[in-house]
């Protein structure tokens, strides 16, 4: 089997995965307590060890083992949100697995034929192509959203929040923010947090427009300072 196949048994092990959820929802107190609300603290949790897990480097079995792992914590979320669909009648997992299947189908035309099947030439369309059709495939999807920068949750990390509402700036043709002209002094102190905000905005624009992704940068300059030991009490 070649590095890149799925095992034969996939949908079995997947199967009894969800059961074994499932189980612990009939069998386990605490599990059986659980509700989507109290389940979106470990979400972010699990979703951030996640992230963490990836900066602190993916080669070598160590590595690889804690990311596995910090995977696996994050698939536990998503089914135990399905499941709790599913006792109430809503939706499975087998559900959000087709609709996650049909959707990759979707929105990648330059990959896939609409009925799944494999084009010719798969793998040539360039970037920008691919992001248009992506956004078209949206489009199609979401009709009646008013502006390009719904469905952006609101309560994502500022750095992270400000890239992303740029890019749909940016795919959708519309002006970014106007440049703040450029402090006389840049250690005078800050008018307020309007100011502070434009300034931080065009970081993340400039950042952006680099390839760079500022929520990472910054959390990588926080682990570099508190990796010299001067956050250690005396």
């Amino acid at each position: 089997m070649a590095e890149t196949d799925l095992p034969d048994d996939l949908g079995e092990r997947f199967s009894r995965l969800a059961q074994v959820i499932g189980t612990l929802r009939e069998r386990c107190p605490w599990t059986a307590a659980l509700t989507h609300e109290s389940l979106l603290e470990y979400l972010v949790e699990e979703s951030y060890e996640v992230i963490e897990a990836v900066e602190g480097g993916t080669a070598g079995p160590e590595r690889a083992a804690e990311l596995r792992g910090e995977l696996g914590d994050l698939l536990l979320q998503v089914l135990l949100h399905a499941r709790l669909q599913q006792e109430t009648g809503g939706f499975s997992v087998a559900d959000v697995v087709d609709s996650l299947t049909a959707k990759m189908i979707r929105r990648n035309p330059h990959v896939f034929h609409p009925d799944g099947s494999l084009r010719e030439g798969a793998g040539s369309a360039d970037i920008a192509t691919i992001e248009a059709a992506w956004d078209e495939a949206k489009k199609t999807e979401t009709p009646d959203r008013a502006s390009a920068f719904e469905g952006i949750p609101a309560s994502m990390p500022a750095l992270l929040l400000a890239a992303k509402t740029l890019s749909r700036a940016r795919r959708a043709g519309l002006p970014l923010p106007p440049v703040p002209a450029p402090a006389t002094n840049p250690e005078a102190p800050f008018a307020g947090e309007t100011e502070l905000g434009d300034a931080l905005l065009e970081m993340v624009r400039r950042a952006s427009e680099q390839g760079l992704d500022a929520e990472a940068a910054l959390r990588a300059a926080v682990r570099r300072y508190t990796d010299t030991g001067r956050g250690k009490a005396d």
